[in-house]
């Protein structure tokens, strides 16, 4: 499962917002399987996401609309435009009414408002150690105490060296020490593209609170 090609910026440095637009107008995104991931539906079918409720890293879209079309109220942000561009086309083509904007995850504070829950969905997985401590203070940035956040990541029990980065309950864990609550980790899978891997990757889905 190789991940989108790199793209150097006009320094010749390389462009996360071009790396990330790359696997999307390249196709070349394995999780950008064209619906949502089951353990979202899930969630969202047991009343367990409340809004209003902040999509980080949305890609095209599908967990957003997933719950727009349930009535609730979410906004989903995305480094990459090209993925913006791409859900905002699926919401108009769906009727849906869904929000989408270009943002940085590593800066939520920008975004000016707070939210009751945030989904993360193989997101956190991409940051090496520095950018995740940063992404966690990010992210308390927009909750408030009691304010929620369910992180999906690739966990140690996939296999290979390809795709992201594996993360372990222990790594969790200590990301999300101070300020935190870690309610429970689950063992599940994240849904990739067949052409990409044959079988889903497992996965780690945490139940995190933010407290005082």
């Amino acid at each position: 499962m190789e991940g989108p090609p790199v793209v150097m910026d006009d320094a010749n440095e390389p462009s996360p917002v071009g790396f990330w637009d790359a696997a999307y107008t390249t196709d070349s995104a394995p999780w950008d399987i064209g619906r949502p991931q089951s353990v979202w539906i899930q969630l969202a079918d047991a009343g367990q996401i409340t809004p209003p409720i902040l999509d980080s890293g949305c890609g095209t879209g599908e967990h957003t609309l997933l719950l727009a079309e349930r009535g609730l109220e979410v906004l989903g942000i995305d480094i990459s435009p090209a993925a913006v561009d791409a859900a905002r086309a699926k919401a108009t083509r769906r009727g849906a009414n869904a929000t989408f904007d270009v943002g940085d995850v590593l800066a939520l504070d920008r975004l000016g408002r707070r939210y009751a829950t945030v989904i993360d969905s193989g997101v956190f997985h991409v940051f090496d150690d520095s950018d995740r401590a940063r992404y966690v203070a990010s992210l308390a940035a927009v909750l408030d105490p009691g304010g929620l956040v369910y992180v999906l990541c690739f966990s140690e029990h996939t296999p290979g060296t390809t795709g992201p980065r594996r993360v372990t309950q222990a790594e969790l864990r200590a990301a999300f020490a101070e300020s935190w609550q870690v309610e429970r980790i689950e063992a599940t899978q994240l849904e990739v593209r067949k052409d990409y891997a044959p079988e889903p990757a497992h996965a780690w889905l945490a139940r995190i609170v933010r407290t005082p």
